[in-house]
């Protein structure tokens, strides 16, 4: 059951949907919808590629998707066997999390009485990002003829689409490829795909169906089921543009090659690089079954949309789940994904970072359009850093009007997300070559746009942070926001510390780099504003921290109360007229997100104080907003809370109860933020672990019903395996230790011996 994701149903819309979610593989560079292989379109079959995007006429710029090379269909008697329309005996469709391998069996009854079954499991290749690899079989419980069509499916899924125009179709040597070009930059596109049968199997008869300009390419197998089974192997290679010069060539040639290696042996080497991933990072939970399956599918989800591949490219907002969301990159990545990959695999968290690093020149360009210096980063951002966010984000459900959303141009704690991230890579990892290859030009730009934006009150004499909206996109164009004006400080801090460490560990870089961006001045200025800075969270211990100026003027009204008033189940509770606006409620964790970034600023006192205040005032109308309440609440020793909310978060994609539409928006698809949400509840929040400098700090507030957890993390740069129980923890490192670590459990803190394990009492 911990490995293994099993559904049954599947029958209704919502389910397809839910099960095409939950059920995607993925390598990184290519995401594959968890959908039939005779499905289609309608059924919202979807090949997403990292980083290849589209823009037709004036519709909303979004990831292309690629042309599907893992359809089929079989017929009897001239009817199709489909699930959603033919009599089914028995489905299952699965997830194997362990290696990432989709499987299906089906049994269809035919009019005649004929029971004919479908097998089918499918991977997208870890050890070729470029491949997915399929095995199908077909068999019958008496002698029978079938029909299979099968192929490249050009005529796919698209939200503002269609996105691919001059489409080719052809065959050589026994490949199908459909080659063609995107609209907005003519990028080419290729998607190659061979067939093979098990070695001293009877080839069935075949024939090629393709024709030239069309928009699939099939063939079509004629078989009599007389005795065993009809079994086959695709072998769907894709490339674009992106790639290489010549993308058709590049995939015919990698399916000659997949062929040659065979199903079973490119299984193996994709299945060791999975295991050798989880041995890595897994979790394992002692008496919580569900709890187990949950965390083992966050993790799944974030590792098979990691960009191993290149560091041009992040992951979205949806991952490679289709096409919503514009495919764009939010702050969900460096805020509650990274430390996932921070604590498991740094090079893939490194590869993340210097995405908004290779984007600067589009952070810096938006600055400039809305009249400021520095790097203001996309709110959504695609190739280039192009933001994709327009200022009409959501429609009206009631006048079906475009609304006017303060997103892309006033959620300005964008930059000190991204400068924020790269601080926690560098005190998590001790890496301190990112400053040189990228990070410190990133933080210094982030500083000079917050530099130039912020207000100075000359009757107060401090400098504030006006007309902003916060992580609570209910309120807009506030004042002082706490999130964001704590954000904003850290960035100045961060900027001087950056700054000398350059200065003594790289100063030739240093100098370079201040020349280059003519930063002197504005370094010395950095330093004097970050003195007078407005902080809204600078209180007495145990203090409420107004989420914005006027906050608390607005109307208490209990959250069932409010919801109570709307109208249509969809309705956008913010924005200019929104029943929210002019209350204190709030669409998601912002002063309480700020009390976990900033831990070890708030005493106990205060973290409690809020987390009873604002919890009861929070819609949780977000995915990234239920972790937040969990690491707060297991700090605080609300541990039951704490468990509920990391559940909440874990869950969300194995149920489907995440928000589906805003107004009129469809925003389904995948969760990775709630998954890296997750995965901090469980190992900041339940497990209670916090990195300090050289230490590593422990102090589990674990569920009654767990009795162990055996978790791995990467520490400043080394593995560690660590053991808890309600009374004990016990850390040793994988391999002889390279740098010291000391580990923290209470009162106790003690050097981490090279070889061995220490364990320490709880309490």
């Amino acid at each position: 059951m911990d490995w293994t994701i099993t559904e049954s149903n599947l029958r209704s819309p919502q389910d397809i949907d839910r099960q095409g979610n939950k059920l995607l593989i993925g390598n990184g560079y290519i995401g594959y919808r968890g959908t039939l292989e005779e499905f289609t379109k309608d059924q919202k079959t979807a090949t997403i590629v990292s980083g290849l995007y589209d823009q037709v006429g004036d519709q909303w710029r979004e990831p292309v998707n690629l042309p599907n090379g893992g359809f089929v269909q079989v017929y009897y008697q001239g009817e199709p066997l489909h699930l959603l329309s033919s009599k089914i005996l028995e489905h299952t469709q699965s997830l194997d999390m362990q290696h990432a391998i989709h499987e299906r069996c089906t049994v269809f009854e035919a009019q005649d009485g004929a029971q004919i079954t479908v097998r089918a499991r499918r991977f997208a290749s870890l050890a070729e990002p470029h491949l997915i690899c399929m095995e199908y079989s077909v068999s019958a419980d008496r002698t029978c003829a079938v029909d299979l069509l099968m192929g490249i499916d050009g005529d796919v899924w698209d939200i503002n689409g269609p996105h691919l125009q001059e489409i080719v179709s052809s065959e050589r040597d026994g490949i199908l490829s459909l080659a063609a070009r995107t609209h907005e930059s003519s990028v080419p596109i290729a998607v190659s795909e061979s067939i093979a049968f098990p070695a001293g199997s009877p080839k069935p008869t075949f024939s090629n169906l393709h024709e030239p300009r069309k928009s699939c390419a099939f063939r079509k197998i004629h078989t009599d089921l007389e005795q065993g089974k009809l079994t086959f192997y695709k072998f769907i290679a894709h490339f674009t543009g992106h790639d290489g010069p010549n993308p058709l060539e590049a995939s015919r040639r990698l399916c000659q090659q997949a062929a040659v290696l065979g199903f079973e042996a490119l299984l193996q080497a994709h299945n060791a690089l999975w295991e050798k991933r989880w041995d890595t990072c897994d979790i394992q939970i002692e008496g919580d079954a569900p709890a187990q399956q949950a965390l083992r599918f966050s993790m799944y989800h974030l590792l098979a949309i990691a960009p191993a591949h290149s560091s041009h490219v992040s992951i979205p907002a949806r991952g490679l789940s289709g096409q919503v969301y514009k495919g764009a990159i939010f702050w969900d990545t460096e805020i509650f994904m990274l430390p996932f990959f921070n604590h498991t695999f740094p090079e893939l968290a490194r590869n993340l970072l210097l995405y908004r690093y290779h984007t600067l020149v589009g952070a810096r360009r938006k600055a400039q359009e809305y009249g400021f210096r520095g790097a203001f980063y996309a709110w959504e951002s695609q190739d280039e850093g192009k933001d994709a966010c327009t200022l009409f984000n959501i429609t009206d459900v009631f006048t079906n009007r475009p609304m006017r959303t303060y997103f892309r141009d006033k959620q300005v704690h964008i930059s000190g997300d991204v400068a924020y991230a790269f601080w926690q890579y560098f005190i998590t990892t001790g890496d301190t070559s990112i400053w040189t290859e990228g990070g410190a030009e990133v933080v210094f730009e982030c500083a000079r746009f917050f530099l130039s934006y912020m207000y100075y009150n000359l009757d107060k004499r401090r400098y504030e942070i006006l007309d902003v909206t916060g992580p609570d996109e209910y309120h807009e164009r506030v004042h002082n926001n706490a999130f964001t004006n704590r954000l904003v400080a850290h960035t100045l801090e961060i900027c001087i510390q950056v700054a000398a460490l350059l200065q003594v560990d790289y100063p030739a870089q240093y100098v370079e780099l201040v020349d280059k961006l003519d930063f002197e001045q504005d370094l010395k200025l950095i330093a004097e504003v970050a003195q007078h800075l407005f902080l809204p969270d600078e209180l007495a211990p145990g203090a409420i921290i107004p989420q914005f100026d006027g906050y608390f003027k607005l109307e208490d009204v209990p959250l069932k109360t409010l919801l109570a008033k709307k109208l249509n189940p969809n309705e956008y509770l913010g924005g200019g007229n929104g029943l929210a606006t002019t209350t204190q409620i709030l669409k998601q964790a912002d002063v309480v997100l700020t009390l976990f970034l900033f831990n070890d600023r708030y005493p106990i006192e205060t973290r409690s104080a809020n987390w009873n205040f604002y919890e009861p005032r929070t819609e949780h109308g977000s995915s990234l907003s239920a972790c937040s309440y969990s690491l707060i609440a297991a700090q605080i020793g609300k541990v039951d809370w704490a468990y509920k909310y990391f559940m909440k978060t874990a869950t969300i994609d194995l149920t489907g109860e995440g928000k589906n539409y805003v107004g009129t928006l469809y925003i389904g698809g995948t969760h990775p933020a709630g998954n890296g949400g997750a995965w901090m509840a469980a190992v900041f929040g339940l497990c209670g672990i916090q990195g300090a400098g050289e230490t590593l700090k422990i102090q589990p507030h674990l569920p009654s019903h767990w009795k162990k957890v055996t978790l791995s993390l990467v520490f400043r740069g080394q593995q560690l395996k660590i053991i808890l129980t309600s009374s004990s923890v016990t850390v040793q490192p994988a391999r002889k230790l390279t740098s010291p670590v000391s580990i923290a459990v209470g009162d106790h803190t003690v050097p981490l011996p090279q070889n061995g394990e220490i364990s320490l009492p709880v309490g």
